[in-house]
């Protein structure tokens, strides 16, 4: 991560609100079409990141068909090994420690899923495009300004080499959503007045808390429970606030104006250091506003909960709730419908749009900049929180400051 150049301010504006209109459009096309049941090209295909998502995208991708699975990379050997068994590689093919991906991306593999802490994102994405891999890359794709022009610049790369790269947002793979918002973006809510978005959960990441606690500077132990650690994961609305604050960018079609934000760790134990909630407020200009508030701590059964999105225009409102209800109310109803498989089902369409754009040589990779754009929201929110003022978007472009964690210990 530590080459970034600068993006322009028009170009990734342009980029942003270009791509996020394309893949409301066309993205239908890319990931719901059916897979073939037979497949005359298998993709030699390596796994990094073996933690609990990372095993469950493993296994997808072996479920596919088109892909198989030659090599796999974590930095713990456990992981590795256990993930490895399961979707049966070798032994001799599971890399370990922080430099195991590039071991694995220099085995010959075609494809590379990165399911890694977000920190590493930018540095293993930039490093599988060099080596001629196609990438899946997990979101946030980054946790800092520079990060996200890394992916830019990759994903710009990709296409220079004939290359595919695919951020795999789950809402964008849907059908339900992706009908929701072609009817918003066509007018049938009319002008958009304001939006409001929630993630409210308990901590997932709890159990890392009492070994934290133990051993608050041992390294392995903040990498295990990288979600409580900023730099690792970018805090939480950016490692998983990111699901609702996508879907209400996907329907604003634009980046905000400004934003304000308070922040802080209150309610849970104060192991890591990262906030367990967030309230914010962004400025969409026109008239536009966007409320969001998310927590990461007990919530004693209130309602609504979860990842829910609702944006109010002068003819309808959309409801787009993650896992839940999606539809639109007002003179143009759409009666959508409910979504509880969208985790696997999503990624399922994510990796069959994966192999046909790779086999039939799609390189628009057209998922890239409207999934930079909701890691730069997430990042705008996270900037006005803790420097305690509005800060605009023209501002966020030019910030260069970066996130960079404690490595010191690990082994490479």
């Amino acid at each position: 991560m530590s080459n970034h150049s600068n993006l322009s301010r028009r170009n990734f504006l342009i980029l942003g609100a270009a791509a996020a209109t394309a893949t409301a459009m066309t993205g239908v096309a890319q990931v719901t079409n059916a897979p073939a049941a037979k497949f005359e090209r298998k993709l030699k295909f390596g796994l990094v990141g073996c933690g609990k998502r990372g095993a469950m995208i493993g296994s997808q991708f072996k479920a596919h068909g088109g892909f198989e699975v030659v090599a796999v990379a974590d930095y713990f050997p456990s992981a590795a090994d256990a993930t490895g068994e399961k979707l049966g590689v070798p032994a001799n093919r599971r890399f370990t420690g922080l430099d195991g991906y590039r071991r694995l991306l220099a085995s010959g593999v075609e494809a590379v899923a990165i399911e890694t802490p977000p920190y590493f994102h930018p540095g293993q994405a930039a490093a599988a495009v060099d080596a001629g891999v196609n990438v899946y890359l997990a979101k946030p794709v980054a946790v800092d300004v520079p990060g996200c022009q890394t992916v830019t610049q990759s994903a710009e790369k990709a296409t220079a080499k004939k290359l595919c790269f695919l951020v795999d947002f789950q809402t964008r793979a849907t059908d339900l959503f992706i009908e929701a918002m072609r009817r918003v973006h066509a007018g049938d809510i009319g002008p958009i007045a304001f939006a409001e978005g929630i993630y409210h959960c308990g901590c997932p990441f709890s159990q890392y808390w009492d070994e934290l606690a133990k051993n608050p500077h041992d390294p392995e132990a903040r990498l295990r429970g990288w979600g409580l650690d900023r730099a690792l994961s970018g805090d939480m609305i950016t490692e998983q606030n990111i699901h609702t604050l996508d879907v209400i960018s996907w329907a604003m079609n634009r980046p905000p104006v400004s934003a304000s934000a308070v922040a802080a760790l209150t309610a849970r134990r104060k192991i890591g250091d990262c906030s367990d909630h967030f309230t914010c407020m962004f400025d969409y200009g026109q008239g536009a506003g966007v409320t969001f508030n998310s927590r990461q701590f007990e919530g004693y059964d209130t309602t609504p909960s979860g990842i829910r999105a609702r944006v109010f225009g002068a003819k309808g409102v959309l409801e787009a709730e993650c896992g839940g209800q999606v539809l639109i109310r007002g003179e143009t109803f759409f009666k959508g419908g409910k979504t509880p498989g969208i985790y696997r089902e999503a990624v399922a369409a994510n990796i069959a749009a994966f192999y046909r754009n790779i086999t039939e040589a799609r390189y628009e990779n057209v998922t890239v900049a409207p999934s930079v754009q909701s890691t730069m929201v997430t990042l705008l929110a996270r900037t006005a929180a803790y420097r305690g003022e509005t800060y605009t978007w023209d501002k966020l472009l030019k910030n260069t400051d970066r996130l960079e964690p404690d490595l010191k210990g690990l082994k490479s």
